[in-house]
């Protein structure tokens, strides 16, 4: 199966020589959960995106983007969300991705007024579609986001939920699109470079707290192997 890795943001320049970018941190995260899938890439930010009927699988990726912002590439990435789900095209959003799809399928996006979500978070499974296999009540992954999914599209049901973020993972009724808030490509050192990098932004208590919360252990992995099996079960 190929993974066509739509970009919609970049890792911040000074981080870039240590952490590279993210369609490199897909394609790695993709090789922990074993071997079958290759890789293409496009950039949504140029406005010019494939025709999802002719792709095997999506992945949409993380942004400093709003939804709610204007931007000429946004309209062309939500018509190109309409047509993959319609076309049964399978499809993955991660943060921005999760929140984009959300967007263009129904929902409604937002700066939350919780603030910043950084650091380590834990999640509720709120539902248990076949592809969850034997996942845990709770899920812990990295997280860098002040914007939320406020109301959930029709078509979709919630699949990961905290306090914070009650509605941090979304999987879609046709069973060929799901979404996630947190991020399970990130590894610990570029999540906390990010925690880092929010001072003076953030409130120096959500920055201590983000910081003590990457010492709980990381069920990354484990998100990981659910997504590969949520691929699999599309074929």
């Amino acid at each position: 199966m190929k993974l066509t890795i739509v970009q919609t943001g970049a890792v911040p320049a000074h981080l870039q020589p240590q952490f590279n970018d993210y369609p490199l941190m897909f394609r790695q995260m993709f090789e922990t959960t074993g071997e079958g899938l290759s890789f293409d890439d496009a950039d949504a930010r140029s406005g010019r995106l494939p025709d999802p009927a002719n792709l095997e699988g999506i992945v949409i990726t993380g942004s400093p983007a709003g939804v709610y912002e204007d931007h000429d590439w946004l309209p062309p990435l939500r018509d190109f969300i309409r047509r993959a789900y319609d076309n049964g095209t399978p499809m993955l959003g991660v943060c921005f991705g999760h929140q984009i799809m959300a967007d263009a399928l129904g929902g409604d996006v937002r700066k939350s007024e919780k603030g910043w979500g950084l650091g380590r978070h834990t999640y509720r499974i709120e539902s248990r579609p076949g592809f969850m296999g034997d996942a845990p009540a709770t899920l812990s992954v990295a997280c860098s986001h002040q914007d939320q999914v406020l109301t959930v599209p029709p078509s979709a049901d919630v699949l990961l939920a905290s306090d914070f973020a009650p509605h941090a993972g979304l999987v879609y009724r046709n069973g060929r699109a799901m979404s996630v808030q947190p991020h399970p490509e990130f590894d610990d050192a570029y999540a906390t470079a990010l925690v880092e990098m929010r001072r003076e932004k953030a409130p120096e208590t959500v920055i201590d707290a983000a910081l003590t919360s990457m010492q709980t252990p990381s069920d990354s992995q484990k998100l990981r192997a659910i997504i590969r099996n949520f691929f699999d079960s599309t074929r």
